[in-house]
């Protein structure tokens, strides 16, 4: 049978890049090691965090699936970082980790144009610089126009418990054996990570007095801004600590550990340490936060979220056993750490196709990136720019100041990573911007011109745009001043400059728009998320416009495009350290050459003034 294109792998980057090429009418064929771990949530039964909310609502915003499928089954929702700035607040759910694969696996079944086969593809055979078909172990060639590989930890992947290992994927899946080969074979640079999770422990044999509650936050915005009303929290999280006689029981035996012993060879994430590294990095701290969190709703399974390991079973059940409430603790499954194959980034382009291989794109993990969300943002790309090829469209490429998955990529195919890469709003220089409830604000108009948007989807978005101009509307209206007068005597402020408007009003850091609404009357109708959506773009009106006006100046670089076929050895004036990375990395445009490790402002200078002598001589 033929296909528009094949999808490899059938986690978070394989569904959403799989969705988004069957709907948009191409002919996808799906293909996964075990149709049971389909969107399976390997390690942390969660979706979001920090930067990583942002992510998830912005693959909603373009027509993804990722934050509908978490809002199905949403657990315990809450919203990161309320005490800070709202550029760095992030929604994260707890979700029921079997509901959320099987609401997926019933979303990709019942998809237009997408057919779904359990098998295994060993090889990507292309004809010259072109992909035309895969093999799968049955020896079958499927034809196919693309590829889009989303294998995850799955190539060649080994699960380390201490002096014990075996060649298997997460939570006891089979690995993939040859594809890792054949990649090999055409040419690219392979690399080997690793990362790891934490034992599940029984719910009943904890002692939940001994930990602190944390509960979910209600009546606040969801994932999808398809959902019209946030589901209930139902589900209870804890903290609680390690102690010095837990950090005593690891130093004891760093011996034993994978890590340590040479066992591992894979590089682990910097920001999501195992708890045996975190012990030795960070020797001063006397005790660690670990948190409790159900993974289904009978909630008998928990995961330990901070004290990831691969020290061996006995030192396991001793650690765990130190901890103040796990005295009695039952391990369900034990914690392990996980390597496996993945490629260097700096190979793809924008678009996530491969730079060599027309037709060859790449997403998730396999790109060296950790999470769901960032494996999930980069799978509706590399789907969206397959159809695009397919469709003789132009490519779908996302700046930075657009969205956080354009700070992704741009990171990954302009300076790669050596580590897993997890996305931060440390990352993004314009995350004021880029905050998680202007997502749909940014990004529909865009996947609308795609066609992922759909027409109730729009519908949505359109009525949101239209109660944002109410609200507007309202602000710039003249309020009554002895009304004035007396909000002002209840909050204590003076009347110098005594404003006119609600708009001057919402200005004073001591006034909310919840406090206009209350007190004039006002905003009838419109929802909380419309109305704090509002109240962010007045409040932090003198920000947003000066980040504007550093992004214009930036679109500039970027709009200069550059020829991905020239040879920098030309320039005589660049360093040979600059002609060498522009050489190898073939920058689109002058704005990415100024990202590129190795490349100065000076040489960017150099390229700049070259760039306007060959404009003046009518040069490509």
């Amino acid at each position: 049978m033929n296909y528009d294109s094949v999808v490899i792998g059938s986690g978070h980057a394989g569904c959403e890049a799989a969705l988004a090429l069957a709907r948009l009418n191409n002919k996808t064929l799906l293909t996964t090691l075990n149709l049971d771990s389909i969107s399976f949530l390997a390690c942390n039964p969660s979706i979001g965090g920090t930067a990583k909310g942002q992510l998830a609502s912005e693959i909603d915003a373009l027509g993804g699936e990722m934050g509908i499928n978490a809002d199905k089954n949403i657990l315990q929702l809450r919203m990161l970082n309320t005490g800070k700035g709202v550029a760095v607040q992030s929604l994260r759910a707890q979700v029921d980790k079997h509901s959320y694969h099987q609401t997926m696996k019933e979303t990709l079944e019942k998809q237009k144009n997408l057919d779904i086969r359990q098998c295994e593809i060993t090889d990507i055979l292309t004809e010259g610089d072109k992909v035309f078909a895969v093999k799968n172990n049955f020896g079958e060639i499927i034809k196919t126009k693309t590829v889009v590989v989303c294998t995850g930890v799955y190539l060649e992947s080994r699960i380390i418990i201490g002096e014990f290992s075996k060649n298997e994927g997460p939570n006891g899946f089979v690995n993939s054996h040859g594809l890792s080969k054949s990649l090999s074979n055409l040419g690219f640079e392979i690399l080997r990570f690793k990362t790891g999770t934490p034992a599940r422990v029984l719910s009943s044999s904890i002692d939940y007095s001994k930990f602190e509650m944390q509960k979910g936050d209600d009546n606040i915005q969801t994932f999808s801004f398809m959902t019209q009303k946030q589901p209930p929290n139902t589900a209870v999280c804890y903290l609680g600590y390690t102690n010095e006689n837990t950090h005593d029981i690891i130093r004891k035996n760093l011996s034993r550990a994978p890590m340590y012993s040479g066992e591992i060879k894979g590089v682990g994430p910097r920001y999501c340490p195992s708890i045996e590294d975190k012990v030795v990095r960070f020797s001063d701290k006397i005790r660690h936060q670990i948190f409790l969190e159900p993974e289904d709703k009978s909630g008998s399974e928990i995961y330990v979220q901070g004290f990831s390991s691969s020290m061996p079973v006995d030192v396991q059940y001793e650690m765990y056993k130190s901890v103040e409430g796990f005295e009695d603790v039952k391990i369900m499954r034990n914690a392990y750490a996980i390597e496996y194959d993945c490629i260097n980034s700096l190979e793809l382009l924008p678009t996530l196709e491969s730079k060599r291989i027309s037709g060859l794109f790449f997403a998730g993990q396999i790109n060296g990136t950790s999470g769901y969300e960032e494996a999930a943002a980069q799978g509706i790309i590399a789907g969206i720019n397959a159809s695009q090829k397919l469709q003789n469209k132009n490519p779908f490429i996302l700046r930075r100041d657009q969205a956080y998955i354009g700070v992704l990529i741009d990171d990954l195919v302009t300076k790669g990573t050596n580590e897993p890469y997890r996305m931060m709003t440390s990352r993004a220089e314009y995350r004021l911007l880029l905050r998680q409830d202007n997502a749909d604000i940014r990004l529909t108009e865009l996947g609308r011109e795609i066609g992922l948007v759909s027409d109730e989807r729009y519908k949505i978005f359109k009525e949101k745009l239209n109660n944002i101009k109410k609200v507007e509307s309202q602000l710039d209206k003249v309020l009554d001043t002895k009304l004035i007068k007396k909000f002002l005597d209840s909050k204590s402020e003076s009347y110098s400059q005594l404003p006119k408007t609600a708009r001057e009003l919402l200005k004073r850091s001591s006034v909310s728009i919840f406090d206009l609404k209350k007190e004039f009357k006002i905003f009838d109708d419109i929802s909380k998320n419309v109305l704090s959506y509002v109240e962010t773009q007045v409040k932090y009106e003198g920000y947003l416009k000066r980040q504007e006006l550093l992004i214009n100046q930036m679109k500039k670089n970027e709009d200069v495009k550059l020829d991905a076929d020239f040879d920098y050895n030309k320039i005589k004036g660049l360093r040979l350290e600059a002609r060498q990375k522009l050489n190898k990395f073939k920058p689109l445009s002058l704005g990415q050459a100024s990202r590129i490790s190795g490349v100065s402002p000076a040489d960017i200078s150099v390229l700049t003034v070259y760039l306007s002598m060959q404009k003046r001589k009518g040069s490509k």
